[in-house]
């Protein structure tokens, strides 16, 4: 699946990529992984749950 996505780095990822997060958005997902591992696991969430999340942390 992650080869297929096309992933994009967080603008909250730290400048030099010790915490960096990366996105990749689909019509009714948003998959979710570490950019340091990117073989590694990942997790998906609605557009809707993202945008609740992101007006929380922000």
């Amino acid at each position: 699946m992650s080869s297929t996505l096309r992933w994009f780095e967080s603008g909250c990822s730290s400048p030099g990529g010790s915490e960096s997060v990366e996105a990749a958005a689909c019509p009714h997902t948003v998959h979710v992984r570490d950019s340091k591992t990117p073989d590694g696991p990942t997790f998906a969430v609605t557009p809707a749950a993202r945008s609740t999340f992101l007006r929380w942390a922000d």
